[in-house]
């Protein structure tokens, strides 16, 4: 029973909540660098409620998931601009590149400097710069997560920042933000979410706070996820999407994540698929392959337990089985039309690399019970 649990210094979840940032912004620096996306356009109502505040803000765009050298250019630019406040608003991305810019700025030495894997894993020893986080998708819950996600090109892979000192100083949860996303967007950060709500319910390192952050957030993405998609204006599935994500960036950051992450990192570092489109293609095979194991290996583990009892959250029938639960995915999946992992370039030549990548992952390593690489193989045939 013994466990931790970290947090945002603030979280604050409320349609409309985007109008209360100038004071608790102000509160937190007059210097703010803002971490935007591809479209900055989206951030201009943001922009002009810093300028209330009298705040200077200096916008600095991603495009696309963030590499070392993405961060990199962010952080000469906050040092440039003497920025004492670090704003992300945006996907997960975008909030994880605010992130690491944040903790990088009180920090000495570069980004490969903190880098998992394949940079030299030192520990960040200074608190970040104040960092506020404001979601515009409901997927990733990096606004509460300790972690940043970066591309390495040169590996082919993506890897994390870890630290809980990384950890926004401010989260602020508007869904409304959320009401403009495309379809596929909504479906595939939807399905990023439930994957984080799955996977840390039955991770090694689960707790019972977690546990009860998994449970609600996994049935709100069962009555919601497939509303959001069809409905794009849906005020309460959409207040549902963007909470079930806020709870499963709370579980992951403490109880950590599975396979299905572990394979993401893999493959999004080697090919241009999005974080979202992949978990969502993995999690029934995962499941699959899982619950095979631990019935073959560990017939007596609780894990079993959990996975009925997950399937019981999404399908909404306290009867369900296991087998009922993955095929709710999978039909699922098949609704939002999610693509095999084919279709990113992935061929049967990439697959010994993909798994012996994906066995030294950092989230494999907490999943329930150890896959073997031909167990993994199969999961990628599977998805293929």
């Amino acid at each position: 029973m013994d466990f931790e649990f970290a947090a945002a210094v603030r979280i604050i979840f409320a349609p409309g909540s985007l109008n209360k940032i100038s004071p608790l912004a102000a509160d937190l620096g007059d210097r703010a660098l803002v971490v935007m996306g591809s479209q900055p356009a989206r951030g201009k109502v943001l922009l002009k409620l810093l300028s209330t505040a009298e705040i200077r803000t200096t916008p600095f765009s991603v495009s696309g998931e963030p590499t070392v050298d993405v961060v990199q250019e962010g952080l000469e630019l906050a040092r440039r601009e003497s920025c004492n406040l670090v704003v992300g608003f945006g996907g997960g991305s975008v909030v994880d590149t605010a992130k690491a810019i944040a903790i990088l700025l009180t920090n000495p030495g570069e980004v490969s400097d903190y880098l998992e894997v394949v940079g030299r894993g030192h520990a960040f020893t200074h608190p970040s710069l104040p960092c506020i986080a404001i979601p515009t998708t409901a997927g990733t819950g990096a606004e509460v997560t300790r972690n940043a996600v970066i591309g390495v090109p040169a590996h082919r892979v993506k890897v994390s920042l870890r630290s809980p000192l990384m950890l926004p100083r401010l989260a602020l949860v508007d869904p409304e933000l959320t009401y403009s996303l495309p379809p596929e967007i909504t479906a595939s950060s939807g399905l990023d979410a439930l994957t984080q709500l799955v996977e840390p319910y039955v991770s090694r390192r689960a707790n019972p706070l977690t546990g009860v952050l998994c449970r609600e957030g996994m049935q709100r993405v069962s009555g919601s996820l497939l509303r959001a998609y069809l409905e794009p204006a849906d005020d309460l599935a959409r207040q549902d999407m963007s909470l079930a994500s806020l709870f499963g960036g709370l579980a992951l950051a403490n109880a950590g994540l599975g396979t299905v992450h572990g394979f993401a990192g893999v493959l999004g570092g080697m090919f241009p698929a999005p974080h979202g489109a992949i978990c969502a293609r993995l999690l029934p095979f995962i499941v699959e392959a899982n619950v095979r194991a631990l019935q073959q290996r560990q017939p007596e583990s609780p894990v079993l337990e959990s996975y009925r009892e997950i399937a019981c959250f999404l399908t909404g029938d306290a009867n369900s089985n296991i087998t009922q639960g993955i095929a709710w995915i999978q039909e699922l999946c098949l609704t939002l039309k999610v693509p095999p992992l084919s279709d990113y370039g992935l061929s049967p030549e990439d697959f010994p690399q993909v798994v012996e990548k994906t066995a030294l992952a950092s989230s494999t390593l907490a999943n329930p019970i150890e896959l073997s690489p031909e167990e993994l193989n199969e999961v990628l045939s599977a998805a293929f």
